[in-house]
């Protein structure tokens, strides 16, 4: 038999346009049109009976529009991959698709090629989603309301050698970009790793009154209520674990009185706790490589190595590449994200990959974007989802989807143990 094709059922009350999407698709071979409706109640009830891959569908639909027709069919048919098909300049409406779980959206009328390549690439994460669910699904459940061993997520640290780089902006827009591809069916929780000085909750407008600090100190009784308890919820339907109020309150379990080994013995049991819970876990790192820091790293399946186009930074990068060689790390673990990637500073961006590794995403500059969302504490990917930067995470949080797709690690595989890296540290830096 051959290669399955990918089922794709077109929405949109225009009986021309759904005509000319059918014969476009009608070019690629693995690609089959199963079925078109005209409105969104009829869509939602083909999604229910066809099960298609993917959905194209028209933003504005007559009786049910396309953002309530692709929240059911979240809903009721989640393995379906939701591309939404608008109007330049909506950026409410893109705003609101994507938060009701679309994939992508595309200005009309697309090119057939545009049309192609988002229709695989939402399919490729589609199935990956599948495969990563089905061991999750079946896993049973454990003691004290845990979810058993087997039950396993993946960890991102957001990691930069040089401070002021956007390593926090990077870490809550691609928190909150995944969830909104992921939909609802799976779950991301946002860590924020800078113990004594960290943003997350500024970035996010949240606040809080417990955060890892009051984990820390309960490590022996983590279980599923204990760690729910702590999570502070965002509208985007991310879980963050926020930094403690104040530094002093980080000094009771990171600081000299508790010892820095049983520091990271503490996050790493936090760790295990929120893997169990969440698909997704991204975590803000510091700059400061310490046993801390590299908890984070050891557990991670992917670091995110973010520099902006400087020499300063990219010597730093340069550094911590050799470094994670010694450490054992695979080329394959790092992800490069250039932030600010258009500035005018001379360096091209191909110079800098040569000088580090091939990019995962180029973040362009957008100084007002980025101020409003600092002091409104709006993500980007959200606030200014239809501009550059915010396509930037849209496309930076599917590239991670792949990374982590491709690179799952299996329960045969074996990574650094904490204690072999911290003595491996200790030899490369020369302490």
């Amino acid at each position: 038999m051959g290669a399955e094709k990918i089922r794709v059922l077109i929405v949109d009350d225009i009986a021309e346009t759904r005509e000319n999407l059918r014969k476009l698709l009608s070019f690629a071979p693995d690609i089959e049109v199963v079925g078109t409706a005209a409105t969104g109640e009829e869509g939602v009830q083909l999604a229910r009976e066809l099960v298609p891959h993917v959905v194209i569908m028209d933003i504005n639909l007559p009786g049910m529009d396309g953002i309530t027709a692709t929240e059911q069919i979240v809903r009721e048919v989640p393995t379906a991959q939701i591309i939404i098909l608008s109007v330049q300049g909506e950026t409410g409406y893109m705003r609101r698709a994507m938060a009701a779980g679309a994939r992508d959206f595309l200005v009309k009328p697309p090119s057939g090629d545009e049309l192609m390549a988002t229709i695989r690439r939402v399919y490729e994460i589609g199935q990956a989603q599948v495969a990563r669910m089905a061991p999750l699904q079946a896993a049973p459940t454990g003691p004290a309301g845990r979810p058993a061993a087997g039950r396993q997520g993946q960890l991102v640290a957001v990691f930069s050698p040089k401070g002021g780089v956007g390593c926090t902006t990077v870490a809550v827009n691609l928190a909150v970009a995944l969830q909104t591809r992921l939909g609802v069916g799976q779950k991301v929780a946002i860590m924020d790793g800078s113990f004594q000085f960290g943003d997350v909750g500024v970035m996010l407008n949240l606040q809080a009154t417990r955060s890892v600090a009051d984990l820390a100190v309960r490590v022996e009784e983590l279980d599923t209520d204990l760690l729910t308890s702590v999570l502070t919820p965002h509208p985007s339907g991310i879980k963050a674990l926020l930094a403690p109020p104040n530094p002093e309150a980080a000094e009771a379990f990171i600081g000299a009185d508790s010892g820095t080994a049983e520091g990271s013995r503490r996050i790493g049991a936090i760790l295990d706790g929120l893997l169990s819970e969440f698909d997704i876990v991204v975590v803000d790192t510091w700059s400061m490589l310490n046993e801390l820091t590299l908890t984070f790293l050891d557990r991670a399946d992917l670091i995110l190595l973010v520099v902006t186009p400087l020499i300063p930074d990219i010597k730093d990068a340069r550094h911590f590449l050799e470094l994670a060689d010694r450490l054992g790390y695979p080329r394959t673990k790092i992800g490069l994200v250039i932030n600010h990637s258009d500035r005018r500073t001379g360096l091209r961006l191909d110079q800098i990959e040569r000088a580090l590794i091939p990019a995962l995403a180029h973040i362009p500059y957008d100084e007002r974007a980025g101020i409003v969302a600092a002091n409104r504490g709006l993500p980007i990917v959200t606030e200014e989802a239809s501009k550059p930067v915010g396509q930037a995470f849209v496309h930076l949080a599917a590239g991670v989807l792949e990374r982590l797709s491709q690179f799952r690690k299996t329960e045969e595989e074996e990574e650094p143990s904490v204690e072999v890296s911290r003595r491996l540290l200790g030899r490369a830096l020369g302490i």
